[in-house]
């Protein structure tokens, strides 16, 4: 089994891709140790030290370490555990991956939500993917989309700009009704 390591816009994240389906459809993001209890991969990748977040996404892992570790020597763990785990065939995640938690949408605007979602899940998530994270939808009110960012783009320096900058622009341009675009960390 060869797994691929790639750069992502956050330097204290490496994406890696097995060459397998990681979860297939749907993602999980595990942000500390307690969390990833229902997954076998995030549970040992966990058990390394200097993991800090371990985000699984349709066939890539993103791993981002603490400000403590080095790349040079948690790499080879990494590959190490992700090897070892696809190898033997080991599920991903005991049961269905959660839900994403929205917030309820009025009825008048459920045909802005749609145009909104449909947008992020076109041109967004693609790019996001590319770089080891997710970007999920958690809600839509009075002009305000609120987003919430995992696995690479969690903590990305570049983060906050891409928000703004980025998808706000563009959500602006294609809906209208959307004023402004604030990211939330739940």
């Amino acid at each position: 089994m060869f797994i691929e390591t790639e750069n992502t816009p956050n330097p204290a994240t490496l994406k890696f891709l097995p060459g397998v389906p990681v979860m297939g459809s749907g993602t999980a993001d595990f942000a500390a140790m307690h969390a990833a209890e229902r997954s076998p991969l995030a549970t040992a990748l966990f058990g390394l030290p200097g993991v800090a977040r371990v985000f699984l996404g349709g066939d890539f892992v993103t791993v981002t370490k603490s400000d403590e570790a080095e790349w040079q020597a948690l790499r080879p763990q990494v590959l190490g555990v992700l090897m070892e785990h696809f190898v033997a065939g080991r599920p991903v995640m005991d049961g269905q991956a959660d839900a994403a938690l929205e917030d309820e949408v009025a009825p008048q605007d459920q045909e802005i939500v749609d145009q909104i979602k449909e947008l992020l899940d076109t041109r967004v998530r693609p790019a996001v993917a590319s770089d080891g994270g997710d970007i999920v939808f958690r809600g839509y009110r009075d002009g305000v989309v609120r987003l919430h960012m995992q696995g690479a783009c969690s903590g990305c320096p570049s983060s906050a700009a891409t928000l703004k900058h980025g998808i706000e622009n563009m959500l602006r341009h294609y809906v209208p009704e959307v004023l402004s675009v604030e990211q939330v960390t739940h």
